[in-house]
């Protein structure tokens, strides 16, 4: 029997369709009632940061129409957690659907991104696309930190947690 080899393409919304699932779960542990928890002054507060999750599927839009522009701020967090979640839910299966319909030419085009303060290099699309992907990684890391400071369980992200134990 032969194994058929996954293209970059199927790979890709493999691994954003598993992310995705696990920042949602991540996201529904959160206690509603802390929303606001901020760490620390600088910090934002936890409905913020898990408003970072429906942002990055705006960033993944503009990548996939060929245009970053962050000159412009994005619509502002929703008033409570619970529309957050409902929000990234959408977002992220109407993004793996516009990445489902790219072609390969589309995927493989050259984008401009920034690359540090006021620079911009050549990625291409997919490229975007992935890093994109490892910042909702980064940020739901983070994330998992303010649900063990609200007091909330933890759940396993890629392994078992103190909360959940897989023995």
């Amino acid at each position: 029997m032969t194994q058929k080899t996954l293209g970059e393409k199927d790979m890709y919304l493999q691994n954003f369709q598993r992310e995705s699932q696990i920042t949602l779960k991540i996201l529904k542990s959160f206690p509603e009632d802390k929303s606001e928890l901020k760490p620390s002054p600088k910090s934002r507060n936890a409905r913020e940061l898990a408003w970072a999750f429906v942002a990055e599927q705006d960033v993944a839009d503009m990548a996939l129409k060929g245009n970053i522009n962050f000159s412009t701020q994005g619509p502002q967090p929703p008033a409570s957690m619970k529309e957050v979640i409902s929000t990234f839910e959408r977002a992220s299966r109407e993004t793996a659907d516009k990445i489902s319909r790219a072609g390969e030419n589309d995927l493989n085009k050259m984008v401009k991104f920034p690359i540090g303060p006021g620079k911009m290099g050549d990625f291409r699309v997919i490229d975007i696309l992935n890093m994109v992907l490892l910042d909702q990684v980064h940020h739901r890391g983070q994330f998992s930190v303010y649900l063990r400071l609200a007091g909330a369980r933890v759940p396993s992200i890629y392994g078992p947690t103190a909360d959940e134990t897989w023995m």
